[in-house]
């Protein structure tokens, strides 16, 4: 294409985000600030359809952009603004004390639920992947051969499980078993402390070593139950989208891809390889069935180390230099809060 070409296909979809109506060749006229005459502008988007970059719905006279089309106009005409998290955009201000870094959990919950709000579409984030170790591990007897085990993780993290043990222990053996355990076992991954467990269980008093087998399963256990480490906001702000509201059959599909989330899953993950803020558009994905709907994501840190991938899901005619700037920086704030040592 040549720069007039590009010129006004940056206008039109520059129009069609902003207004969400089929962008007309006076408009376009007026928008581009180019000296040309209406049948020139025609011709011009007369090759741009032959390209694919736009298309003319039925029931208008004026072009959309096509997937293709916003794609080169993400790649190529848009201009990245520097993020800095020190300095975020008003509707962001605040943002950094409702990510407050008490559980990391909670912090995951709170970036989706931002994300969601400020863009008005769907917010989903990644957890970090729970290290199978932990940090401290405590005994509660809770009534009658019913304890209660906490296990800490060394990012913060607490699970409970209650386990039932072959008979009743005081809460002094409880105390015991807890030090004993704590001293020697904590730091550990839950996969070497059960092998440890097989070697060295004859040399355990039978109390701590049914004690700590049962603190191995409830540590498995726990992480399996937290396997599925996806968080989703806002899926029913897609339902007001103009774009694909009425389309009930493709937002039945979009709805069990976040209700079932291994697919969405999937690609996350794979965003989490990039370095930076990444965009899929349409189809381009191959997990969204959706070809008027994009992904911008971004993977984040902790300690230097990328733990999980946030994003946000809407309508192909989103603002994406605002996306690009709002997954980068909550993404920077979720590592910054993820990282304040504990």
């Amino acid at each position: 294409m040549d720069d007039r070409a590009r010129s006004l296909l940056k206008t039109l979809v520059e129009r069609y985000i902003a207004d969400g109506q089929p962008v007309g060749s006076r408009t376009l006229s007026r928008a581009s600030g180019l000296e040309l005459s209406p049948a020139t502008i025609r011709n011009v988007m007369a090759d741009l359809e032959d390209l694919g970059l736009i298309a003319s719905p039925h029931t208008s006279a004026g072009r959309i952009p096509t997937a293709r089309g916003y794609r080169l106009f993400v790649d190529t005409m848009l201009t990245a603004r520097p993020v800095d998290i020190h300095h975020t955009p008003p509707e962001m201000a605040g943002v950094r004390e409702q990510l407050q870094p008490d559980q990391p959990q909670r912090v995951i919950a709170q970036a989706a639920h931002l994300l969601s709000n400020l863009s008005h579409f769907v917010g989903v984030v990644t957890a970090p992947k729970r290290a199978s170790v932990f940090h401290h591990i405590e005994f509660l007897r809770l009534g009658e051969r019913r304890v209660l085990v906490i296990l800490v993780s060394p990012d913060g993290d607490v699970q409970n499980r209650v386990i039932f043990t072959a008979r009743d222990h005081t809460q002094s053996e409880l105390v015991e078993a807890t030090n004993y355990i704590n001293t020697h076992y904590a730091g550990l991954a839950i996969d070497e402390v059960r092998n440890r467990l097989k070697h060295e269980v004859e040399a355990l008093r039978g109390e701590i070593a049914a004690l700590m087998q049962a603190a191995v399963q409830a540590g498995t256990d726990a992480m399996a139950a937290n396997a599925e480490q996806l968080v989703v906001s806002g899926e029913r702000n897609l339902l007001g989208v103009q774009d694909f509201g009425n389309d009930l059959g493709s937002l039945r599909k979009l709805f069990d891809l976040f209700e079932q989330k291994t697919e969405l899953m999937r690609l996350l993950e794979n965003s989490s390889l990039a370095d930076g803020v990444r965009i899929y558009i349409g189809g381009e994905s191959g997990v969204v069935p959706y070809e008027e709907l994009s992904i911008v994501s971004a993977p984040y840190e902790v300690d230097g180390r990328i733990v999980g991938t946030l994003g946000v899901i809407g309508p192909t005619r989103m603002a994406y230099d605002r996306m690009i700037q709002l997954v980068d920086i909550t993404a920077r704030l979720v590592g910054n809060a993820l990282s304040v040592p504990k």
